[in-house]
């Protein structure tokens, strides 16, 4: 897994813009969750997409930025939690055991 940063909410601009062209996957991980590590562990043992670009926000430290993303997105703040975005609007989010690279790759097609 090739996890972009996401460490400043002018990012999230650039994802937007980016999002025109391709999938972006932002998953919000909190380093203080067993739940959350195990998704982020999932995530990593999964084979990463061709054509998906994968961010990862640490919530302990970025908490503003979930808030951002919660706000932008429309989106209700959960941990840990993906969401998918496609032309600048989150078409799929999940959260905690429900994870799986599985269905990331069929919501972004």
């Amino acid at each position: 897994m090739n996890w972009k940063l996401l460490t400043n909410e002018e990012q999230l601009q650039e994802i937007d813009a980016a999002s025109a062209d391709q999938t972006i996957v932002i998953f919000k991980h909190s380093t203080r969750c067993s739940i959350s590590s195990m998704a982020k562990s999932r995530l990593e043992r999964s084979e990463a997409p061709q054509g998906i670009t994968f961010y990862y926000l640490d919530l302990i430290t970025y908490r503003s930025i979930s808030n951002a993303i919660e706000s932008m997105y429309n989106v209700p703040h959960e941990s840990p939690q993906i969401l998918l975005i496609r032309n600048g609007k989150c078409i799929y989010d999940e959260s905690h055991n429900g994870i799986r690279m599985e269905d990331i790759v069929s919501h972004a097609a």
